[in-house]
């Protein structure tokens, strides 16, 4: 997550620069917004949601990836690429509603979900919020509580300012796909509020039966202590080998990653996505 500033450097990482396999592009009303999604692949749907600031194209290789063996439905969330502001808060509970009301409107039941980021935790919402929507969901650098974040990262949130993210260099390049080209402060100025609404979802990620892969880099904007507490609220921690199935949640560190340097490690994310919703489980001596 870095929930929206440090997603944002993913802006400079990414773009154009992965190709995607022949998406197709689209607008779908969905709560009074014109929403802007692809659909690339073929396979069993998978909803992809990305971070603050982000738009497709910046989510780089995955999405690309992820549409060799599956469906993929890639949007872009309020005000973020091609979709449409509106006159409303930018909160995971409206993230979320809106993903639920776009799988309605393009004619979704179900589906698999890979979020990032901010996507991350509104798919964790859509979990929580429409679990009859949400087959899987995998989730990549997410918190459900502002305390389990790091200090850096709360030290920085009373320092932003929409300043400092109109003088960045990814300022422009949202001019180049936005429904509006002068959009951009107003954008940011809901994203830094969005910082400032409460997280605290511990409650409500424990009663989840979604089936949930949390994915950290071992240097993300959130603790490690927080993933594994996450992971065991998914019943997940117990020894293996003592005759007990393994919980279906999952939780997958990356090595020397940080939060904007998750998203650019296609293969890794890629094998660990796959193998979770395809229910593959490396196999034990005693097995």
């Amino acid at each position: 997550m870095f929930r929206t500033t440090f997603a944002a450097a993913i802006m400079l990482m990414t773009g154009p620069a992965f190709a995607q396999t022949e998406p197709v592009g689209d607008r779908v009303e969905v709560n009074g917004m014109q929403m802007y999604y692809e659909v690339s692949g073929e396979g069993d749907p998978l909803v992809v949601l990305h971070g603050a600031y982000m738009n497709i194209p910046s989510m780089g290789g995955i999405v690309g990836k992820l549409a060799e063996t599956h469906k993929v439905y890639a949007l872009e969330f309020q005000g973020h690429g091609r979709t449409t502001d509106i006159d409303r808060p930018i909160t995971y509970p409206n993230l979320a509603d809106d993903v639920a009301a776009f799988m309605d409107a393009v004619g979704i039941e179900k589906a698999d979900v890979f979020g990032y980021s901010m996507g991350a935790a509104a798919g964790l919402q859509l979990a929580i919020r429409h679990p009859e929507k949400v087959n899987k969901l995998a989730a990549a650098s997410v918190a459900y509580d502002i305390e389990g974040t790091q200090k850096a990262f709360r030290d920085f949130i009373p320092h932003m300012t929409v300043e400092m993210f109109v003088e960045m260099p990814f300022a422009e390049q949202y001019k180049e796909l936005a429904a509006d080209p002068d959009g951009f402060p107003a954008l940011v100025e809901k994203l830094i509020q969005l910082e400032h609404e409460p997280l605290d979802w511990e409650e409500d990620v424990k009663a989840l039966k979604t089936p949930v892969l949390i994915i950290a880099g071992d240097a993300d904007y959130m603790t490690l202590e927080h993933a594994v507490a996450m992971f065991r609220l998914l019943g997940g921690g117990a020894m293996g080998d003592m005759g007990e199935p393994l919980p279906e949640s999952r939780l997958a560190v990356l090595p020397a990653t940080s939060h904007t340097a998750v998203i650019g490690q296609v293969d890794l994310l890629n094998t660990y996505i796959e193998s979770f919703l395809n229910g593959e489980t490396p196999k034990g001596m005693f097995e």
